[in-house]
This record gives structure tokens, sequence and C-alpha cells, in this order.
């Protein structure tokens, strides 16, 4: 997960298919569904931690972006993908909002970070380990991990998103990337039981 990773939103979407999908058209709208089912649920299940959350963010993204495709133009040369991943972030995010301790958390102001942004161990690459390191973060920690590690968001976007400052973001991925570290690089002695925790999947 290195710093400005390719985002699997990352999917071109040619502009016959937006045309079908804003016309209506049940065919197109669910290729587009399908075409972006997992990286939505992927996304909202990194930041929220919650499978039945993550579904939750998953049906109202695509239930705004299908309502709101007849407003979209590609502005500035922005890809729907962007757009699409944009709505998603904001959805996740507005859950979290809800939740006091979230609320709490982005309130705290730390500029005592130190860096620490450089690639996480090999385990990372590992989805079901990862998930379970992920889950023993901070949900504000973790979202900022995920926007900026996987979705390659910056710490000035970041901070716009988090209503924060981009010091904010720089202190929680240095946090949660060493926690990430120290997490997914266990003792030899609990490596075994590491490896017998079931991996959950999307169905």
């Amino acid at each position: 997960m290195p710093a400005q990773a390719a985002s699997s939103f990352a999917i071109d979407v040619p502009d016959a298919l937006l045309d079908r999908a804003r016309a209506g058209e049940h065919g197109a709208m669910e290729q587009l569904y399908r075409a972006f089912e997992r990286p939505v649920f992927t996304l909202a299940l990194r930041m929220c931690g919650d499978r039945e959350m993550a579904a939750d963010v998953l049906q109202d993204t695509m239930l705004k972006v299908f309502a709101h495709l007849g407003g979209f133009r590609h502005r500035n040369g922005s890809p729907f993908w962007g757009w699409l991943r944009q709505v998603a972030v904001n959805e996740a995010l507005m859950r979290l909002r809800h939740q006091r301790r979230f609320a709490q958390d982005v309130a705290i102001e730390d500029d005592s970070w130190l860096q620490d942004e450089g690639p996480l161990p090999p385990a990372a690459a590992d989805a079901a380990q990862l998930q379970r390191a992920l889950a023993r973060l901070p949900a504000v920690t973790r979202s900022v991990l995920w926007l900026y590690h996987a979705e390659g968001y910056t710490h000035d976007e970041i901070a716009l998103l988090m209503e924060r400052t981009a010091s904010f973001s720089k202190s929680q991925v240095a946090r949660g990337t060493r926690r990430l570290r120290q997490l997914l690089e266990p003792a030899p002695d609990t490596s075994l039981r590491t490896a017998l925790i079931p991996e959950t999947r999307h169905a």
C-alpha cells in the first residue's frame, strides 16, 4: 500500500455507457454497479470496519450516483470514477461521524507527529490479514490511512474531507503506519495463531 497508489476505482467507463445509464437503461446501470461494487464495498469496509455498514454505504452510494448521473459532466477532465469514489468516501464518513468516539478523535489536533509514511510489510497484501489489523485501529486513523495509502489522497485533500489541517492527516498516517507495521509483523510465537484466524469474504 504505497502512498499515491493507483486507486482500485480507476476504471475506464465509456461515455456511451454513461449515456445509456442516464437514459435509464437498466442493463447499463447494472453494468456500472457490477464494475464498482467491489471498490466501493472495499473502501467502505476498510474505513468503517463493519461489513453491514459497508453494505449500506455501497447501496446508498450507487443510489446517489444513479440519481444524480444526469448532472455529471467531465469537469476539468475529472473522470467518472473519481466522482463516484468521492460519493463513496462521503457516505462512509457520514456514517462514521454519527459515532461519538469518531467525532472526539477528529477534534484532536496533534502536531507532535513523526514522519512515517514508508511502505508496509508484505503481509499488507493479504486482504484478510490487513482487515484484521485495520480493525484494531481507531476509526479516524483507519480512514485517513486508507485514503492516503490505498486511494492516493493527499494530506491537503484528506484535511478538507475531515475539516481539519494537513498536520492532522500527517499525524494520523504516521501513527497508523507505525501501528499497522507492528500488527502486520507478529512475533514468531503468534504467527500460527494468526494464520488460523478464518478469512471473511464479501458475498
